[in-house]
């Protein structure tokens, strides 16, 4: 009899695509949903990027590429990150990838071994502890608490390093609480890295997601060693710029790191379409405004959501200050977060994703992902309210 493998049986996938895919059926059966489940903007990507897109294509761009991806999208990605971070990377830190996500595997399949550990928040983006499931390194989860905002406390980082620890996993602003870690945490943070000589990883995927009524004033560790020693950072088109389908990031890391997760790409998917890279040039060299009208806008999406969420009865939110990603705690419904998600999903037509999805301590909690319109957010918690009123 055929098997599958070990590490098969270990995979978890993106849990929030079993809610989409629920969704989806109680709308074949004509239910009104509301989708606030996924974390993909509803802005269309910018007009001048898909035409960059388009004049690639004319011009038979459709043949494969060099693996580490075409050279004036590494130029243009090091030009942002000196104006962003302050430094400039050479240009065999870079590497163009199929998306943020694969980065991450990349990162933990060359850089960890099986049986080491990954320090990693808890709640945190689901793809952390799948893709260290899969491949045998142990995640070790790092509780984030409501009374600090979610912030990931570097004393709890410190007394979670053992000589197992090979790498430490940030992410900020955060998914799924939209924390913004102080300069002085992320300062913390990569010391700790530094005096056990291991790897941090910064997945700033929505790094130019901030507010600017943010008290948390944030930085990169890249700032620290120039992605040079032990730094990773794992950034994408996917959020910023309305391009998740794209599936279109860069990452920056360690010159010999870069190397092999290079060869990983190489041998798994072989390079990104050329035409999508030349999107990302017009991306990133093209103009802004559009992103930052983006951003503004779900600034009020947010503050619209955090007022209604805080009204609802026996629950409570603390004001994320970046991302686009609400988690309000709704242990004084006296439901659990399935309970609670499955009621709003079923009654309300409201589609959220439970806390544990994202770790056993989003248990209590739920997300809510405000990458909706102004109106349907409005309509999202009017049902609601509603149905925890009827109980």
């Amino acid at each position: 009899m055929r098997r599958l493998s070990d590490s098969a049986q270990r995979l978890e996938g993106q849990k929030m695509f079993q809610i989409l895919a629920k969704a989806k059926e109680l709308e074949r059966e004509g239910k009104s949903i509301l989708h606030f489940e996924i974390g993909d903007p509803d802005f269309g990507t910018p007009q001048n990027i898909v035409n960059a897109a388009y004049s690639a294509l004319r011009n038979g761009e459709t043949h494969y590429t060099t693996s580490s991806g075409i050279l004036e999208l590494k130029v243009a990605a090091a030009d942002v990150t000196v104006r962003s971070r302050g430094f400039r990377p050479e240009l065999n830190q870079l590497l163009v990838t199929p998306g943020a996500n694969s980065q991450i595997y990349y990162a933990f399949s060359c850089a960890v071994n099986p049986g080491e550990e990954v320090i990693i928040p808890d709640p945190s983006f689901v793809s952390y502890r799948s893709i260290l499931n899969f491949l045998g390194i142990k995640p070790v989860g790092i509780q984030l608490k409501e009374e600090n905002e979610f912030r990931l406390n570097p004393d709890d980082v410190r007394k979670a390093v053992t000589d197992k620890t090979r790498m430490i996993v940030i992410n900020s602003p955060h998914n799924p609480t939209g924390s913004v870690m102080t300069e002085d945490e992320i300062s913390e943070i990569y010391r700790i890295a530094e005096e056990r000589d291991i790897y941090l990883l910064s997945d700033e995927i929505y790094a130019r997601m901030k507010y600017h009524d943010s008290n948390s004033k944030s930085c990169s560790p890249s700032k620290f060693d120039h992605c040079r020693e032990r730094t990773i950072v794992v950034n994408g088109f996917s959020k910023s710029y309305a391009m998740t389908g794209w599936r279109l990031g860069i990452v920056t890391a360690p010159a010999d790191l870069t190397e092999k997760m290079g060869l990983l790409l190489e041998t798994t998917t072989s390079c990104v379409s050329p035409f999508v890279q030349k999107a990302g040039v017009e991306a990133l060299r093209g103009s802004q405004e559009p992103i930052f009208a983006m951003i503004e806008e779900f600034r009020k999406r947010r503050d619209l959501a955090i007022v209604g969420l805080n009204e609802l009865p026996g629950v409570k939110c603390v004001k994320p200050q970046g991302a686009f990603y609400a988690f309000p705690n709704i242990t004084k419904t006296g439901l659990d977060s399935y309970g609670f998600a499955n009621l709003m999903l079923e009654e309300a037509g409201v589609a959220l994703c439970p806390g544990p999805f994202f770790g056993k301590h989003g248990e209590g909690y739920v997300r809510l992902c405000y990458a909706n319109s102004l109106e349907n957010i409005q309509r999202g918690i009017e049902r609601m309210q509603d149905v925890l009123r009827s109980r």
